[in-house]
């Protein structure tokens, strides 16, 4: 077997820097910029973001998901409500996302309070997704033991049937979490590790304090 020194793989960012006079005072400015800029750049899934939850052991968890929603109050995205994550989500409602735009050497970290979106706001999302992700909803028990795949297709093929030439409504146990901001730190690569790290913490409704952090 052929072995790889990860040890010595290095990248030397060069891209760009990120100076307080390019910052904004309010941190969801920036993000909207960042997040333009990584989808501009057509970036593959760049609204793709870690999530880290805890789980009832206090141990963090965290995996891939899709940032679906983005305004003042925050960020959303959607889930099963009986998934490991939203049963995490419910008992702790506090949570971390990443992003990560390697082709723009940028990181954005965020934490913040989660609640579950409102129910219209749910439906309304749901509505738009394509007819396949609606039904995927009510096939997929998220998180469960299944004994094999030929379960999840027959239950489609079953749910395919039911709802032939109908619109198909959101299951109750699906719909969405907003995560409310309490600090954004904004990661850019800079050479010899030198990198530019602005944070941004919440001090009161809408007032953020900017600090700089040693790379």
């Amino acid at each position: 077997m052929n072995k790889l020194s990860v040890a010595d793989l290095r990248i030397n960012y060069t891209r760009a820097g990120l100076t307080e006079a390019e910052a904004p005072l309010n941190p969801l400015e920036l993000f909207d910029l960042w997040l333009s800029q990584a989808i501009a750049a057509e970036i593959l899934e760049p609204n793709g973001m870690t999530l880290a939850t805890t789980n009832a052991a206090g141990n963090p968890v965290a995996r891939m998901v899709l940032l679906k929603g983005f305004d003042h109050r925050g960020f959303v995205f959607y889930t099963n409500y009986n998934s490991d994550k939203a049963q995490q989500l419910l008992a702790n409602p506090h949570a971390a996302l990443v992003f990560w735009w390697a082709e723009l050497e940028r990181q954005v970290r965020i934490e913040g309070e989660v609640t579950q979106t409102t129910a219209a706001e749910s439906d309304a999302y749901f509505s738009s997704r394509p007819r396949g992700s609606q039904l995927g909803a009510w096939v997929s028990a998220q998180s469960s033991v299944i004994p094999n795949r030929e379960v999840l297709e027959q239950e489609l093929a079953n749910l395919e049937q039911k709802y032939l030439d109908q619109d198909i409504p959101r299951p109750t146990h699906w719909g969405g979490f907003l995560l409310k901001p309490v600090m954004l730190e904004f990661w850019q690569g800079r050479p010899n590790r030198l990198h530019d790290r602005l944070r941004y913490r919440l001090v009161t409704q809408g007032n953020w304090i900017r600090e700089r952090l040693a790379p």
